[in-house]
């Protein structure tokens, strides 16, 4: 991350968060007179309003040197600033839906909801209904808890649309930049389980490379080793069983990029099983047995997606700074072909011609 020597507005914003926040990086230049920070930041970031230093300041996304400070704070010659800003909800309608949700958690700040893979996460193009967004949005109206204009659906992170597990959103907008911080910060505890092609030769490892969208597809996200596009992402993996032909792991992400697991997974080898971007929808291990060929169309059939699952997310809670933890079971379609991979890796000869 390099120091903006000119004062000029720098957003990096990380992947998978899109549009929900952005970050800023400024040295104050040497001849800098001492100034409020607010007055700083609103000389040097277009469009942003006083009310938003101010929510900023107050959930602590604004740093001197390091350390949070106040929107009154008055800068000095090469002060070092960073700030996190949440984006506003979007400008698109969006109207409340009666759709079911699998409610995790719930209080007055945030909500944790246990999202069925199938399931558009926020309304966009081509998908302005029917999304996870417009069912929160009637949730929230109908729920009995305490509401206001205020309360809506404020994003803290997404998970993918095939994607199934654990999803955190925010009910105002203090609680989305706290939770904002952390998701920047890298501090959310976030673990997935994924059935992916393959055996691996060790029962834990680490994926580094930067992830950047593909040259040729801009669905997709591609693996940048060098270091020269793209954006730092990690992944530790843990096998949890191996079946063989496939295996079952567990993936800590470090840090929360597009299809970080996904592309991650593909680049050493390991597509995700059933994986239609990123390759693993075909059959990549295996024998040439018609029965084999069969088994496998018949766990494409019982999972139409890709075999992820965001298990488990802990983080400090927005008010009261306790850390919390929150998991979820595997869903029925992922549970049905792990238990038949289960029952070939035990019994191969079964399928043999």
């Amino acid at each position: 991350m390099s120091e903006n020597e000119e004062l000029t507005a720098n957003p990096e914003v990380p992947d998978e968060n899109g549009d929900l926040y952005e970050h800023y990086r400024f040295t104050v230049d040497k001849g800098q007179a001492l100034l409020r920070i607010d007055k700083y930041l609103t000389a040097h970031i277009q469009n942003i309003s006083r009310n938003k230093l101010q929510l900023a300041a107050k959930a602590d996304c604004i740093l001197v040197n390091n350390k949070p400070v106040k929107s009154n704070y008055r800068v000095k010659p090469l002060d070092i600033i960073s700030i996190v800003l949440t984006f506003p909800p979007r400008d698109v309608e969006i109207y409340p839906e009666n759709i079911p949700l699998a409610i995790v958690y719930e209080d007055e700040d945030l909500v944790v909801v246990n999202k069925n893979a199938g399931m558009v996460v926020h309304p966009a193009y081509a998908n302005f209904t029917g999304t996870l967004v417009n069912a929160l949005l009637y949730h929230f109206q109908n729920s009995g808890l305490p509401y206001n204009e205020e309360t809506k659906p404020y994003l803290a992170h997404r998970i993918d649309k095939d994607t199934s597990g654990l999803l955190l959103i925010a009910k105002n907008e203090l609680a989305q930049s706290r939770l904002a911080k952390q998701f920047f910060n890298h501090t959310v505890e976030r673990r997935y389980i994924a059935l992916v092609w393959g055996n691996f030769d060790d029962d834990e490892g680490t994926i580094t490379g930067n992830l950047g969208r593909s040259p040729k597809d801009r669905r997709m996200m591609t693996v940048f080793p060098e270091g020269d596009y793209g954006k730092h992402a990690i992944t530790h993996y843990k096998v949890l069983e191996r079946f063989g032909y496939v295996t079952l792991i567990e993936c800590r992400l470090e840090t929360g990029r597009t299809h970080q697991i996904r592309a991650h997974m593909r680049y050493i080898g390991h597509p995700l099983f059933n994986d239609e971007t990123y390759g693993g929808n075909e059959i990549l291990k295996g024998t040439t047995f018609s029965k084999y060929k069969q088994f496998i169309a018949n766990c494409f059939k019982l999972l139409p997606r890709q075999a992820l699952h965001a298990r488990s997310l802990g983080f400090i809670h927005p008010s009261t700074g306790k850390f919390i933890l929150f998991e979820s079971e595997l869903p029925p379609d992922m549970q049905a072909v792990i238990e038949k991979w289960r029952n070939y890796s035990n019994n191969k000869a079964i399928l043999k011609d």
